[in-house]
Formats: structure tokens, sequence, C-alpha cells
């Protein structure tokens, strides 16, 4: 049971080891990039074929990602917080106001 257990602890510090490694490269790996991005290989095939996420394919089969281009793409569509919403909702109602009577 001891021996799982640090069998369990080392399988973790190598995995964020891993991650800690790739948060340095330039220039990622397919597999590298699924981990990185956390999605499984499967989608991320889905994501390269349709062409959703930047990649390169110098020689043709080979991908690889440029993981500022990456983390660009991971944080593209940000959702507002509530207090964006309203600060927006109170400036659009004071900027076309209807002044006065007609």
């Amino acid at each position: 049971m001891e021996n799982s257990n640090f069998q369990t602890i080392e399988n973790r510090l190598s995995n964020i080891e891993k991650k800690m490694l790739l948060g340095l490269k330039e220039v990622l790996t397919f597999d590298e990039f699924c981990t990185y991005a956390g999605i499984s290989k499967s989608f991320g095939y889905k994501l390269t074929s349709s062409g959703n996420v930047p990649h390169f394919k110098p020689n043709g089969k080979q991908i690889y990602f440029n993981r500022l281009q990456i983390e660009k793409w991971l944080q593209r569509n940000p959702v507002k917080t509530v207090e964006q919403i309203e600060n927006e909702a109170s400036t659009y109602v004071t900027l076309n106001k209807k002044g006065g009577s007609k």
C-alpha cells in the first residue's frame, strides 16, 4: 500500500513538472498542446482539422503550436462579470436618455 502511495505522488510530481516546463517552451508539439490546453487528443484533432486553432505544419505532417498564440486563443470570448454588464448598461442609459419634453 505504501509503495502505491509513493508511486501516485511520484506520478503527480512528474505531471506538475511537465506542465511547468510547457509554460517555458515557445513551440509545442500536438501532445504538449493538448496537455497545455487541457483537452483530449480527439478534440485537439477536431480543432486542427477544422482550422479552429492556430497551428503550423512545416513539413506537411507534424503539427506544432506557438504557445503565445495558444494562450491568446484560450483567452478569446471573455465572459463579462455582472459588474461590467451593469456598468455598461448604466453608461448606455445615461448616454441615450431623451432630454426634456417635446
